[in-house]
């Protein structure tokens, strides 16, 4: 009975987010804000996400080398701000995940409502070029999901080494801690780098995507 009740609560959920979302994008069509629109703009947004968890990690990168290549001074310090490094990339991680979730949200939402008006058209010829251009906007957008998806998997391997390397220093302040971590640093280097690669590969996928959607 308890998995019943949590099936249906979670349906009732699913559908009041389905009603909301429909609720707020005919309120934006009203205002003359279309899906397409909507599309573009979320796009962007999880472009600049991306680009600014690559520098997040970035920097990132550069407060764990400062630590391991430590040679006196106040370790709590550098501990403070590798932990404060970690932790605005966590963030920022979850931010370029909720930002793709919303773009593919939209996306699904206005492929759905061209699939559906193709139905509409009494003009053969023209119904035949939207529904072209649908599929050609269907090949584009899923091949930048896919390096959205692809850089949003890299950020995880990531933020578990650091956090790792962040527990062991925050309970062993010491030059002998310090040494322990040492030998993580090619790997870490190596993993942001990658993450580097996926991410600019990520936006500049977006960036063709809205270009096509605003020439089109």
């Amino acid at each position: 009975m308890p998995k019943l009740i949590k099936s249906i609560a979670l349906l009732l959920c699913v559908v009041s987010i389905a009603s909301c979302q429909k609720a707020y994008y005919n309120a934006m069509e009203k205002v003359g804000v279309h899906k397409r629109d909507i599309l573009v703009d979320r796009v962007e947004e999880a472009r600049d996400s991306q680009a600014e968890a690559k520098e997040e990690f970035a920097s990132a990168l550069e407060r764990f080398a400062s630590v391991v290549n430590f040679d006196g001074g106040e370790l709590q310090t550098a501990y403070d701000r590798l932990n404060a490094s970690y932790e605005t990339c966590r963030d920022q991680a979850d931010t370029v995940s909720h930002r793709i979730d919303k773009v593919e949200e939209v996306a699904e939402a206005l492929f759905a409502e061209w699939q559906q008006e193709l139905t509409q058209y009494s003009n053969a010829n023209l119904r035949n070029q939207s529904a072209n251009q649908l599929r050609v906007t269907q090949i584009e957008y899923k091949k930048m999901l896919a390096a959205m998806r692809k850089a949003e998997k890299t950020m995880p391997p990531v933020l578990d080494v650091l956090r790792d390397q962040v527990l062991f220093l925050k309970h062993n302040l010491n030059a002998r801690a310090v040494a322990a971590i040492r030998t993580e640093l090619a790997t870490v280097q190596r993993d942001v780098s990658s993450l580097i690669t996926q991410m600019e590969r990520s936006i500049s996928e977006a960036e063709q995507f809205i270009s096509q959607m605003q020439k089109s």
